[in-house]
């Protein structure tokens, strides 16, 4: 029998599959041609922008960038000094309206007030950036300092508070028939992440219930994606520069840049690359023990030294990039 016909039509398809992975990638490395974005486009969304995590780092970039864009903007964190402060300075600098929520979103009972607050406002952006690491050092899972206590603040905050606050804004948009949502995932959760296993699969399902979400309610009008960011410069990391760390201003507007793509991406050309490699290396030599016990060493290494440098500790319930992009931004430094 001659499968000469059955072999072209099947190489056809395998050229053609890595052929729009290709078109896909470049489309990626050039947002500003193949996803314009008009300026008054999330303005257009709605009168006011909800930013969770919004005090400092990524959600203070958000909230000062969506305010710029002629947003009124509501920002929540548990630290009501850092709200009032960023609240402050945003208001000066863009002339419009800030709210903010003090909210611990590690705890049960805050969402019931947040409704309250947002129920009677027009909500065309929301994005869901509150986050916690576990612990600045990588460990083995049950290795974990207070594990009980732990995981359920990592499904608090990583987790229910994201889609806690899908539910609580998404009516409104599906009602008006437009509205974004932004929600921050971490490039850890490219790969399975051994030594932050909480983390990493929490992001994860930042990243699945985005996508199961653009997928339900895109026919609505509504822009959900994830972002997967790698290392950004805020206080959390040093405010590290080189490699590939980017301001959180810078990371922002680029990644805003690549809105009307939708889906998940990783908010920069950089992120991009650097997403693309850790898919691409073989599983067993980063889950190897050998690996594991090296990058422990060396993100103790570097932790120590930004804390050397008098570096504050992350906190929990407020956002943040984890350690193992100190490592990553200075391999690639």
């Amino acid at each position: 029998m001659d499968y000469t016909h059955f072999f072209i039509f099947l190489g056809s398809l395998v050229v053609l599959h890595y052929a729009v992975k290709l078109l896909g990638f470049i489309r990626m490395l050039c947002p500003k041609f193949f996803f314009p974005l008009p300026k008054s486009f999330l303005r257009s969304m709605g009168e006011w922008a909800v930013v969770t995590g919004g005090s400092e780092g990524i959600g203070r970039a958000y909230a000062f960038e969506l305010a710029s864009h002629g947003m009124n903007v509501i920002i929540l964190s548990r630290s009501k000094d850092k709200l009032e402060r960023t609240a402050k300075e945003i208001e000066e600098e863009t002339g419009k309206r800030v709210k903010v929520l003090v909210a611990d979103f590690s705890r049960d009972d805050v969402y019931r007030e947040i409704e309250d607050n947002l129920k009677d406002l027009e909500i065309g952006v929301l994005v869901n950036n509150v986050g916690i690491l576990p612990s600045m050092i990588p460990s083995k899972f049950l290795e974990t300092k207070n594990l009980n206590q732990t995981m359920t603040d990592v499904i608090n905050c990583n987790m229910r508070a994201m889609a806690e606050m899908c539910r609580i804004c998404l009516p409104g948009m599906e009602k008006r028939g437009k509205g974004v949502i932004v929600n921050l995932s971490s490039g850890v959760a490219t790969i399975p992440c051994p030594l932050y296993s909480l983390y990493s699969a929490s992001k994860v399902f930042v990243e699945r219930f985005s996508l199961c979400l653009q997928a339900e309610y895109s026919a609505k009008g509504i822009i959900i994606q994830t972002i997967a960011p790698f290392s950004v410069s805020t206080a959390m990391i040093g405010f590290q520069k080189g490699g590939l760390s980017i301001l959180p201003e810078d990371f922002v507007r680029t990644s805003l840049q690549y809105l009307k793509a939708g889906g998940k991406i990783n908010g920069s050309v950089g992120h991009t690359f650097m997403g693309w490699l850790l898919q691409s290396l073989p599983s067993g030599i980063l889950h190897s023990e050998a690996m594991q016990e090296g990058f422990i060493a060396y993100v103790k290494k570097a932790v120590a030294s930004e804390r050397h440098s008098s570096v504050k500790k992350p906190q929990v319930g407020e956002s943040f990039v984890p350690a193992a992009n100190i490592a990553l931004n200075k391999l690639t430094a």
